[in-house]
């Protein structure tokens, strides 16, 4: 997939934006973007996550391409916000705080040798039986983590003992994803 350009970002930024207020029935302002160019037909995993004052409020996403990129925001925007098992569905009165960023993600690749995995532009899924954990590839920058913390992490996120990475018959897999938010945009 081609990389979106700014304003693109922005009209994908102000449909999570639109859809989010639909659902907690407030009204705004905010214009219902067009998205008639042929690379919002393309099918993508996509991740929509929410931040109030810097602290994690919602990530969800769809790992793989099911839906168009602004039909994949607007479900996964109304998850984050709503759907997201460790957090309570977002208040009305917490929408004017939520900062709002989407992860375009591309193609899932398997990894052979960790050595692969460049931290801060890949993102890694790790799965080892019915167990499976992602962390999206601007979560090891936040943290300053290197990549054995990215990996054992990303094993905590699947249930799995943080050196699990290392054995046999677990599988890491990998990608990339264009990250944008409000705030880099200057939305908000």
């Amino acid at each position: 997939m081609e990389n979106l350009d700014r304003d693109q970002q922005a009209r994908l930024l102000r449909l999570a934006r639109n859809t989010i207020a639909e659902k907690l029935g407030i009204e705004t302002t905010i214009e219902v973007p067009d998205f008639h160019e042929p690379v919002f037909r393309e099918k993508c995993g996509a991740f929509v996550t929410l931040h109030i004052r810097g602290n994690l409020r919602g990530c969800i996403g769809y790992i793989v391409g099911v839906k168009s990129i602004p039909e994949t925001i607007e479900d996964m925007s109304i998850a984050s916000a709503f759907r997201d098992p460790r957090f309570p569905p977002l208040r009305k009165g917490e929408f004017g705080e939520i900062d709002i960023e989407i992860s375009v993600l591309s193609p899932i690749e398997d990894v052979k040798d960790v050595s692969e995995i460049v931290v801060g532009r890949d993102g890694i899924i790790i799965s080892r039986g019915m167990n499976s954990g992602l962390l999206l590839p601007q979560v090891a920058t936040e943290y300053g983590w290197d990549l054995d913390t990215f990996l054992e992490h990303t094993c905590y996120k699947a249930g799995l003992p943080g050196n699990m990475w290392k054995k046999e018959g677990t599988k890491i897999q990998k990608f990339s994803a264009q990250v944008f938010g409000e705030k880099e945009l200057g939305m908000i």
